[in-house]
């Protein structure tokens, strides 16, 4: 993952400032207590045009986080849309990872938070391969993380919390301390939940499998899309509780995300998976997602959204985007 460029404009508050002039209070909430929420979203430059992925799904579950975590903010998810598309022009992206953060701000300390402002930034930076360069045809070796995710009703798995991370961060250092690249983590039953950014599938006998919402994962964007697009080449996609030892005797394995868009899982625990390379099902699917965010494929659930109008004028029709395939 690309390091930042340390130039460029960040949006903040409805203004576009200057990298180094983007700068919170040490006493803001957040810096204390992890009280902001996030999203991890990716635009790409496709041949027909620089491309956000899903950005108004991504819009929208900032907002529900935001809801959960009783924060409010004067902006409409038409508003900072737009405002996350300025923020890639300002910047002259093509290509680039992109982090809405709404975030408690500067007033006071202590548990609760109401009394702070809810302030709002936008950040686009190019981003590399998450996992490495090889990682989309080699795969990556990961292990089962000695860290749990958490219990149901501890605090909420499907919002994006900034304090949800402290978690991820705990599982990534273990697993990279130990030589994994990833580890994936059990939920509090012992079943498997995902790795610390990704969401995770597996496939025996051309079925794919992958854990529910129950099982204290993510509601993941991308692991929405494999799912659609798994079902749309004719695989059964299954949603269930995924004991940890399937893991070790799958066909195939793969994580998901926006970061890790499709990467290969080569082995868990040294126990290699499968024939240890890249297999047929994981391929397919891979080759789908990609396909579909470089315009080799028809975007038939809307999910692209041009940056420079331009492009936008060119590959639309009037009137193309009234629906949103969700």
């Amino acid at each position: 993952m690309a390091g930042f460029p340390g130039t460029g404009k960040i949006w903040m508050n409805g203004t576009l400032v200057d990298w180094a002039d983007a700068k919170i209070h040490v006493a803001a909430h957040v810096v204390h207590y992890g009280s902001g929420v996030f999203e991890g979203a990716r635009c790409y430059d496709s041949p027909k045009g620089a491309a956000c992925f899903r950005i108004d799904a991504h819009v929208r579950r900032l907002f529900d986080s935001a809801r959960t975590y009783r924060m409010a903010y004067p902006i409409t998810p038409a508003q900072l849309q737009a405002a996350i598309l300025e923020t890639i022009r300002a910047n002259a992206l093509k290509d680039c990872y992109i982090r809405p953060l709404m975030y408690r701000g500067y007033d006071s300390l202590g548990v609760n938070p109401s009394t702070c402002p809810v302030d709002l930034a936008i950040l686009v930076w190019p981003m590399g391969r998450y996992l490495g360069a090889d990682a989309l045809e080699a795969g990556v070796d990961v292990r089962v993380s000695s860290w749990t995710r958490m219990a149901p009703n501890t605090f909420p798995s499907t919002s994006k919390c900034n304090a949800n991370y402290a978690n991820s961060a705990l599982i990534k250092m273990e697993a990279l301390a130990d030589g994994y690249a990833e580890a994936i983590a059990l939920d509090v039953n012992g079943f498997v939940s995902e790795a610390s950014g990704a969401n995770v599938f597996l496939v025996r006998d051309n079925v794919i499998f992958t854990p529910t919402l129950g099982s204290s994962i993510l509601q993941g964007i991308t692991r929405d899309s494999i799912i659609t697009l798994a079902r749309h080449l004719g695989f059964e996609v299954r949603e269930t509780t995924i004991p940890r030892e399937f893991l070790y005797t799958a066909d195939e394995l793969f994580f998901v995300g926006t970061a890790a868009e499709v990467t290969p899982i080569r082995s868990v625990d040294r126990l290699t998976i499968g024939t240890g390379k890249r297999g047929p099902v994981t391929e397919a699917v891979q080759r789908a997602y990609f396909d579909l965010i470089n315009g080799e494929i028809p975007d038939t659930w809307n999910w692209l959204t041009y940056v420079y109008p331009a492009d936008a004028a060119r590959r639309e029709p009037a009137g193309a985007r009234t629906a949103k395939g969700h």
